[in-house]
C-alpha cells in the first residue's frame, strides 16, 4: 500500500518484483512489472494460450486434468518462472531499461542472490542512478547503495511514503 500511495503521489514509475502472487497489482499499483512471471494465470505448454487461473481451477470438478480451452491440451502451468527457466525477456528488457533511466532506485525486501534479477540495481548504479536499499539483511550491494535501511520493509515503507508526501506538501 506504500507503494501505491508512492505512485499515486508521483514518485515512483513502476514496481519491478519478483513476487508471483499479484499483491502489487491487487494493492493498486499501476505498472507492475513481474520477472517471474504470475500464479494469477495458467499457460498451455502445446499451444501457448494463456487463461486465468481462476477458470482452471473453476473446471477441476468436471475436467480432471483440466483442458486448455483453444486446443485441448493437457499440459499447462503457471506462467511463473520455475527453476532453471529463463525469466520473460520483455519483463527483464523493461526492468533493465527503467533502472538505466531512474532518477533513484528503490530497492525493497530483496537478498539480491538470485540473478538476474540481481542484476538490476547494478545496471542503475553503473549508470550513476542513486539507491536506497531496504532489506532486513545486509545484502550483497549494500556498498554500491547511497541508503541502506536495514528493516522490514512492511514498518520502512510506510514511513518513506509518509515522508515523501510531506515533502511534496501533501
Amino acid at each position: 500500500m506504500a507503494l501505491v500511495e508512492m505512485e499515486a503521489a508521483g514518485h515512483l514509475t513502476a514496481v519491478v518484483t519478483q513476487n508471483t502472487d499479484g499483491l502489487h497489482r491487487d494493492a493498486g499499483s499501476r505498472r507492475v512489472i513481474e520477472l517471474h512471471g504470475t500464479g494469477r494465470t495458467v499457460q498451455c505448454l502445446d499451444c501457448g494460450a494463456v487463461e486465468s487461473r481462476g477458470d482452471v481451477q473453476a473446471r477441476l470438478a468436471e475436467e480432471m486434468p483440466p483442458r486448455c480451452v483453444v486446443c485441448r491440451g493437457t499440459f499447462m502451468k503457471p506462467t511463473v518462472v520455475f527453476f532453471g527457466e529463463q525469466m520473460p525477456g520483455e519483463a527483464v528488457a523493461q526492468a533493465l531499461e527503467l533502472a538505466r533511466d531512474a532518477d533513484l532506485m528503490l530497492v525493497v525486501g530483496s537478498s539480491l542472490a538470485v540473478y538476474p534479477a540481481a542484476e538490476i540495481p547494478l545496471v542503475a548504479a553503473r549508470a550513476g542512478v542513486p539507491i536506497v536499499l531496504i532489506n532486513a539483511e545486509p545484502t550483497s550491494i549494500d556498498d554500491r547503495a547511497d541508503v541502506v535501511i536495514h528493516g522490514r520493509s512492511g514498518e520502512v515503507l510506510p514511513e518513506i511514503a509518509r515522508l515523501a508526501l510531506v515533502a511534496s506538501g501533501g
